[in-house]
């Protein structure tokens, strides 16, 4: 691994994307365990929540990447 103060963009983005995506997968695999019926009570709501949250911060993060996110879409503008 290059020293951090002469690491490329690329090689900086690799060393974090790959980090916190390993952290992410992680944490899905432990919240998978939840699914448990022996330990845990839910209902299909809160799976349904959950998932909800989970998948509504997969695609915000996922719009970030995209151009299109760049420009905001919405302008304030008194001019008609």
């Amino acid at each position: 691994m290059a020293d951090k103060k002469t690491e490329s963009k690329r090689d900086k983005f690799v060393r974090i994307a790959e980090a916190r995506t390993n952290k992410i997968l992680n944490m899905v695999e432990l919240l998978g365990n939840c699914s448990n019926s022996n330990i845990y009570e839910y209902t299909t709501s809160d799976v349904n929540q959950i998932f909800g949250a989970i998948e509504s911060a997969v695609k915000d993060a996922k719009k970030k990447f995209s151009a299109q996110d760049t420009e905001k879409t919405t302008k304030f503008s008194l001019k008609k």
